[in-house]
């Protein structure tokens, strides 16, 4: 599923809120808004799903440009692709910022914040 929907960072909008549309991805996309940078072990933790699901639709992410990945020894480590543009990145912001108040995405928030041995001195196994 290679989209190559960055072109000179000509975003392909329908491809943009397809990614958007599944939960899990909008769910990643909105704590790493907030967040910044997280590692993986950081979403599954934060999300309460497995690794390879977290990998998978981080893959995605990747691939159409939305997020960017870089490693840290054995860790990757994800966020928002800076390169995306005004349009993309302002949806991103709102989306954030008018979600703070979900239940979901609150709780998503919580359980990043209280997580033992969280990535800073070193990364969870």
């Amino acid at each position: 599923m290679n989209y190559h929907i960055l072109r000179g960072m000509n975003i392909d909008q329908p491809v943009f809120f397809k990614m958007l549309a599944d939960a899990t991805r909008l769910r990643a996309l909105l704590l790493l808004q907030t967040e910044g940078e997280l590692c993986v072990c950081e979403l599954t933790h934060a999300l309460q799903l497995s690794q390879p699901k977290i990998s998978r639709h981080l893959a995605q992410l990747r691939e159409t440009g939305l997020v960017r990945a870089r490693r840290d020894g054995l860790w990757m480590h994800y966020r928002i692709n800076p390169a995306l543009p005004g349009w993309g990145l302002n949806i991103l912001q709102e989306a954030a910022s008018g979600l703070q108040s979900n239940t979901a995405a609150h709780q998503d928030r919580e359980r990043l914040c209280v997580m033992p041995n969280r990535p800073g001195a070193a990364c969870c196994a």
